[in-house]
């Protein structure tokens, strides 16, 4: 193996951003507002990295075949901690949200691997980066809701939510009350702003998910007809095969 030829900047930056993800697990479950500040800025900057190492690979002619299958992981094993650490943080992120997200991205990431192996190209759209971008951002500013209250406070919200799942209340129910209070006025604007954004953020990333994986689907079924195997490669013109 060249190694000269792995250790490219944009390869370093997307091992960088693999190395990342169990530092920023482990600052965001702290109970500290400066452990999720740093939270904060290690998920910002491995999200940066992700747009900057494709532009640097194609700038500098680095591009390669591990940057491309590794890229897409780092991107979506950092999103992945992201959201399941929430689950474990914030009553208002509700599994299915998360699982859907996540299917969603098993979906694409085998579809990739067939396109690969038959020797196609997988089509993509505009809307497949809006939703990335919007997924960032939702993310980044759960974040800053923690980083906004307190410790006790968001225990109080969790609260609020698992008492409302267990007299039978869904969690959009208490979020749309927690928004028609906040913007009837708030004496408390971070803290009521933290009872329902989270929620809204996590349930529209999830829409724009679900649409999303619909349409690579639908641009991309000729992928899943067959055949499936690897076309053969075509002798050169006039030589032997």
């Amino acid at each position: 193996m060249n190694h000269k030829g792995v250790w490219t900047i944009p390869n370093i930056l997307t091992f960088l951003r693999f190395l990342s993800v169990p530092v920023f697990i482990y600052l965001l479950i702290q109970k500290d507002g400066s452990s999720r500040i740093a939270a904060f800025v290690i998920f910002a900057l491995a999200s940066l990295t992700d747009f900057v190492d494709g532009y640097l690979a194609r700038k500098l002619r680095q591009e390669s075949e591990l940057g491309k299958f590794m890229d897409p992981l780092a991107d979506k094993a950092l999103v992945t901690a992201a959201l399941l650490t929430f689950i474990f943080l914030s009553e208002q992120v509700q599994t299915w949200m998360v699982l859907c997200i996540i299917g969603r991205d098993i979906l694409i990431t085998l579809l990739r691997y067939l396109a690969v192996w038959k020797g196609a190209s997988l089509r993509t759209s505009v809307f497949g980066k809006v939703k990335t971008a919007f997924q960032m951002f939702s993310i980044l500013t759960i974040i800053v809701s923690f980083i906004l209250i307190s410790y006790r406070e968001r225990g109080a919200i969790n609260e609020m939510y698992s008492a409302a799942s267990e007299s039978g209340r869904g969690a959009f129910e208490v979020a749309l009350e927690n928004a028609v209070r906040f913007f009837g006025g708030s004496a408390n604007p971070f803290y009521d702003l933290a009872t329902f954004a989270p929620y809204f953020l996590m349930l529209a990333t999830t829409i724009m998910t679900v649409i999303s994986g619909l349409r690579y689907l639908f641009t991309n079924h000729r992928l899943l007809y067959p055949p499936y195997r690897r076309p053969a490669p075509t002798p050169p013109a006039g030589g032997q095969p």
